[in-house]
């Protein structure tokens, strides 16, 4: 591909191709934990969360899980690396404070050097803001095939005496292509949220730089009996459930009314995987049957930014959903932040 074939065409579309995930091999089921925790037990959790195992980093980085996806990705569907002219990674556990961690995914992928790379730093809705900025490239001419990354060793940042969130968290990536096309607009009514008023009920208090005492007590280590170990995650599980019921199905109206669809042309929904309480609770109130509603994180956990497409993966593979059908992605989470679209697979 020549180094100024991106810029040649500024008026096409851009649509997701194939998606592909890796998970670190280490696997923490319920008992595992359960013994560790003993005589107290995770099962009472694992009930309402749904997740009786999750894979866990054990010496990875951010960006091995990211080669890992991308590595399958390739491999599995064919795809010249050389094609590539823009790498977005997104992911708020990388391997150094600098430089970005999709320079060190670049190099370790053998990526041309003409490519663009750069670090998205968003959370739980990271899926959904990476597809729209990859939209934004595609359709203004600054790239044709753009290989969009998540990755998150979000049990990096959990205190080992934290049960509930230990029970919650696993570690994954995921690796889409998102190409330029010359059909219709496959990637349309994107809705974006955030209020930053939120930031302390999800929230790694330590490792920036920033004075940690600022923030209210409760999601400090010690006021929670934990032992610090300098990033501990904090999770204000009441507040982020009614965050999400309140949001979420605001930027789902938003996203069908500016894509100029309803609920009955969607054909399956994915929302971030946060728990199966939560999802059945959105679900319900939502009003989705539970044919075109994807639930995928039993074995995996909530994953953050990756969930989203790791459970479009799943869903793809298990004849939940096919190609050609529309799908409406919703994340929504850590910032706090949300935002949805809807997607021609």
């Amino acid at each position: 591909m020549s180094p100024t074939r991106a810029s040649s065409a500024p008026f096409r579309y851009a649509a997701l191709g194939p998606v592909a995930s890796f998970v670190p091999p280490r696997v923490v089921d319920n008992d595992e934990l359960n013994r560790e925790f003993a005589p107290e037990n995770i099962d009472r959790l694992a009930a309402k969360t749904g997740i009786v195992s999750r894979h866990v980093v054990d010496g990875e980085t951010s960006s091995d899980l990211a080669v890992g996806a991308a590595e399958r990705l390739f491999r599995e569907n064919g795809i010249d690396r050389d094609d590539v002219d823009f790498l977005l990674l997104c992911t708020q556990s990388p391997d150094f404070t600098m430089p970005s961690t999709s320079s060190l995914v670049q190099h370790r992928l053998g990526l041309p050097n003409r490519v663009g790379a750069l670090d998205l730093t968003v959370g739980c809705s990271g899926y959904v803001y990476a597809l729209g900025v990859a939209k934004g490239l595609i359709e203004s001419g600054q790239a044709r095939t753009i290989l969009l990354v998540t990755v998150d060793t979000i049990s990096r940042f959990i205190n080992p005496a934290d049960r509930q969130l230990r029970s919650l968290f696993g570690d994954g990536a995921s690796a889409s292509l998102v190409t330029a096309s010359a059909e219709a607009p496959a990637l349309t009514g994107f809705a974006y949220g955030t209020d930053g008023s939120g930031v302390e009920h999800l929230i790694v208090p330590g490792g920036g730089f920033a004075d940690p005492s600022v923030l209210a007590p409760k999601s400090l280590p010690a006021a929670r009996g934990l032992t610090p170990s300098g990033r501990d995650l904090y999770m204000n599980g009441p507040e982020v459930f009614t965050f999400s019921l309140r949001v979420v199905p605001e930027v789902v109206d938003r996203s069908l009314r500016s894509a100029g669809v309803t609920m009955d042309d969607i054909d399956v929904f994915v929302l971030h995987q946060a728990n199966a309480f939560m999802l059945e609770t959105l679900r319900r109130k939502l009003g989705i049957d539970p044919s075109r509603f994807v639930v995928e994180m039993h074995e995996v956990g909530n994953t953050t930014s990756t969930s989203i497409p790791l459970a479009l993966e799943a869903a793809l593979a298990g004849g939940r959903a096919s190609r050609g059908q529309k799908a409406l992605f919703v994340g929504f989470g850590v910032g706090l932040s949300w935002a949805a679209a809807v997607v021609d697979l």
